[in-house]
């Protein structure tokens, strides 16, 4: 099963994690999408994008007018929310212009801690 983590880390982090497992030739069996706050991964992820990513989730490649008839949705406003996903790297767009989410699973991980 290919899984995607959604996280809450900093660029910092995510690049010294990369060039740790670059170097040891060692990578991770999940794929890693960072988000620099928790503000900014809620801003990303809304309810309809979730909804748009759980319908995508292992379909693989579909076009926008498809994914807009699996959420119920218009076509337009899913345009947006794809564009959104695209633009912050969850979403992939293939060759052939459909857009796909090449994950079976998705796992989000942040914490809240006292100030």
């Amino acid at each position: 099963m290919k899984t995607v983590i959604l996280e809450v880390r900093s660029l910092a982090d995510t690049l010294a994690d990369a060039a740790r497992a670059m170097k040891s030739g060692e990578g991770d069996a999940e794929a890693h999408i960072g988000f620099a706050t928790p503000e900014l991964l809620w801003q990303v992820l809304t309810a309809k994008r979730w909804e748009l990513l759980k319908v995508m989730c292992g379909a693989g490649p579909i076009s926008i007018r498809e994914a807009a008839r699996r959420v119920g949705r218009d076509v337009k406003a899913v345009h947006g929310d794809v564009m959104a996903l695209l633009n912050a790297g969850v979403l992939d767009r293939t060759a052939a212009g459909s857009i796909e989410f090449p994950y079976d699973a998705v796992k989000v991980e942040f914490m809240l801690q006292a100030a």
